[in-house]
């Protein structure tokens, strides 16, 4: 029984070291998730909620204490509808594994393949919408397509989103440096701000940026411009340069929130747009 009671002595010397590490990596990772969902404004409520409590206890301010008491309920009703989008895009993430799925950078063979692509399909007037999934899992978007798993080249890609083909109008899936799918139906943005010049293209982009941290291209088929989609912003008409840069800038960094803050045309905003946008709003209609 002794190398058991060293082996007890051993866990116990090493129990804390592996609470805290556990512990620190499921905060990190459930403070990722927050800030991916942008679900870290209903935190910032909570605690200034808190803080006015504390005070109110502290300093015994009874009738403040009473209205918070009486508001509460209410207030938790309040805060799971307003955030329901948020609450379910997190439910849905847990559900799909991200807190422990590692992430899955784009290769730089593939973004320079899908940006000449783009590049090629801005100059024919080509519509294109193409999605590179990262931690979140969009098997049920590929399922919606037609499953390829071809060899990822930018002549198959300006082939797939060719006029009149039968996969031009939905989206082509990178995963693992492969196209996985072709065709495949993405869900349409639940922003109401969106400019009414954005057509069905940009709307399933911000979509898919929206229900998952995928990063979604898209080429517009009236005006030929360039964007990309991410965490539920649009960054419009980017040049073929700016599109690579800031992709390699992903895949490098991990960091999605970092990888367009830069260059002249790119805007960030809810559902941005570049400010010459005025002039072409009246070229771009439902694509």
């Amino acid at each position: 029984m002794s190398w058991y009671q060293k082996l007890v002595e051993f866990y116990n010397l090493f129990r804390p070291l592996l609470d805290v590490a556990i512990l620190s990596f499921i905060l990190y990772k459930a403070y990722d998730l927050l800030v991916k969902t942008q679900a870290v404004q209903l935190i910032k409520g909570a605690v200034f909620l808190g803080l006015i409590f504390g005070i109110a206890y502290i300093f015994r301010l009874t009738t403040l204490q009473w209205l918070l008491n009486i508001m509460a309920p209410g207030l938790l009703v309040a805060v799971a509808i307003v955030f329901q989008p948020e609450l379910r895009k997190i439910i849905i993430r847990l559900g799909q594994g991200e807190l422990f799925r590692l992430d899955t950078k784009p290769r730089l063979g593939q973004l320079e393949a899908v940006v000449t692509a783009a590049e090629m399909l801005s100059q024919q007037r080509r519509g294109a919408l193409v999605v590179f999934p990262r931690k979140v899992n969009i098997r049920n978007v590929i399922d919606t397509g037609t499953k390829l798993n071809a060899d990822l080249s930018s002549s198959l890609i300006v082939t797939v989103f060719a006029f009149d083909g039968p996969l031009h109008d939905g989206a082509l899936i990178i995963q693992g440096g492969r196209i996985a799918a072709a065709g495949c139906l993405l869900p349409l943005s639940e922003q109401q701000d969106i400019r009414k010049s954005f057509g069905t293209r940009h709307r399933a982009a911000l979509g898919m940026s929206e229900a998952s941290d995928a990063v979604v291209l898209v080429v517009s088929e009236e005006t030929g411009a360039i964007s990309l989609a991410h965490e539920s912003r649009l960054y419009y008409d980017l040049s073929p340069l700016e599109v690579q840069r800031k992709l390699r800038e992903l895949r490098e960094r991990g960091a999605p929130d970092e990888i367009i803050n830069e260059g002249e045309s790119s805007v960030i905003a809810p559902a941005g747009v570049s400010p010459d946008d005025e002039e072409r709003e009246r070229l771009s209609g439902d694509e």
